[in-house]
């Protein structure tokens, strides 16, 4: 198990975390204090904060404040924390939307735990420019995922080229596991016949 999000709260109401929501930093906090629980219970190295739908500068300030309430309880367990932009076509109103705003946030906050979580498939989406990303923002990524785009399928479709991508994440030193978080057609043991294609 290499990672677990925070709780996102109630799905179908539309909420999508807690984080950066003024007014609901109990319900936050009691979220980061349970993915902790359950990092420690299965071992996992790191867990994603989700932020929630909000904008504007009281969002950031709540934001910042449970990502550091986050880090100083995770950093004693070797525990890594994460926060991920995901693009505006699938979350609208996310308040974390592009790596440039999460990079921001991080080098201000400087909390040695606190890295990015590099969604190539959320990236492409919002951004463009995969590979340039991931080469610019190397030095603060946690962790990777990866999905077809504009499908969020299996990697071996769509318009990304992964094998060069993979092949530039290799060559750029970054050996820890990949992610792949796509959306299969059938049964996800059914869907892996593409690792054969990608090999190591």
């Amino acid at each position: 198990m290499l990672g677990l999000n925070t709780s996102p709260g109630d799905l179908e109401a539309g909420e999508f975390g807690f984080s950066a929501l003024p007014g609901r930093e109990a319900e936050a906090r009691a979220a980061i204090d349970q993915a902790i629980e359950y990092a420690c219970a299965v071992k996992a190295q790191a867990f994603h904060v989700m932020a929630g739908k909000a904008h504007g500068a009281e969002a950031e300030a709540v934001f910042c404040s449970n990502l550091a309430y986050a880090c100083s309880l995770a950093a004693p367990l070797n525990i890594t924390v994460l926060i991920e932009p995901l693009n505006g076509y699938d979350v609208p109103g996310y308040f974390l939307n592009n790596t440039a705003q999460a990079s921001r946030l991080i080098g201000s906050m400087s909390l040695p735990n606190l890295k990015l979580m590099f969604d190539c498939y959320h990236v492409a989406r919002q951004e463009g420019d995969v590979a340039a990303r991931l080469e610019e923002l190397l030095p603060i990524i946690g962790h990777i995922q990866f999905a077809s785009v504009p499908e969020r399928g299996l990697p071996d479709q769509g318009a990304l080229c992964y094998d060069e991508l993979f092949s530039r994440i290799k060559a750029l030193g970054y050996v820890a596991p990949l992610g792949a978080e796509y959306r299969p057609e059938g049964a996800t043991d059914a869907s892996l016949d593409w690792l054969a294609r990608f090999g190591d």
